[in-house]
């Protein structure tokens, strides 16, 4: 499943903000079985059909899913139509201003130390590589590298000289506790979104500034930090 898009993140959360959906919603999410329209009506003193409505928003927003089933022991003809049951979704929805993607990090790390223990390999060569696959993938399927970095949550910007500064680094509390670390991961990361974009003549290299992500991106004939 594509990472929800920012836009999506805020219109999914904006949803709970009615207190009948967040009601409806809570109840659903502390059932151990699936719900349906009946039940959440009749557990919250609302109308069939108000409870569908509520229901059927939370399912559009990807809060909810959902699945059509007849009661146990009822089939056959003559059963009537199966009825609309949902649960809440295992996507996890989650939104920060400026944007922020501790999961990433987290998940590269992961990764990386799972690899190292299965293969031998150094952890810090494992993390290298498994940065700029992510950013690899993350700019082929964007296209284009605004595009990839936008959706990274990077903000970027550019000069006169054609080089793309970041307004945002999405690793910020982390890039501040482990400096050398996250933003090493950080620079792999960028290099693969870079390369999987098709950006060939941009290359990525370290130059920390006060209020921008401690990468920037270089055009091949500009001189700077590696």
């Amino acid at each position: 499943m594509a990472p929800r898009s920012f836009p999506d993140r805020v219109a999914a959360l904006a949803a709970l903000d009615d207190p009948v959906r967040k009601a409806v919603f809570d109840l659903v999410a502390a059932s151990g079985e699936p719900v349906g329209r009946d039940a959440a009506a009749e557990a919250l003193g609302v109308s069939r059909r108000i409870a569908a409505l509520h229901l059927d928003r939370l399912a559009e927003q990807g809060l909810l899913e959902f699945e059509f089933r007849r009661p146990p022991g009822r089939g056959g003809p003559g059963a009537g139509r199966p009825a609309k049951l949902y649960r809440r979704a295992d996507d996890e929805v989650a939104v920060s201003v400026p944007e922020r993607h501790y999961d990433v990090v987290g998940d590269l790390l992961a990764t990386a130390v799972s690899d190292s223990i299965a293969t031998g390999a150094e952890v810090r060569e494992v993390l290298s590589r498994t940065a700029y696959d992510a950013g690899h993938a993350i700019g082929a399927a964007a296209g284009d590298l605004g595009s990839a970095l936008a959706t990274a949550g990077y903000e970027p910007g550019g000069d006169d000289a054609g080089a793309v500064y970041l307004r945002n680094c999405p690793f910020h509390r982390l890039a501040r506790r482990h400096t050398e670390l996250v933003c090493g991961v950080n620079l792999e990361l960028l290099r693969g979104v870079a390369d999987g974009a098709g950006e060939t003549g941009m290359r990525a290299v370290l130059d920390p500034r006060p209020g921008r992500c401690c990468v920037r991106l270089l055009p091949e004939n500009v001189g700077g930090s590696q």
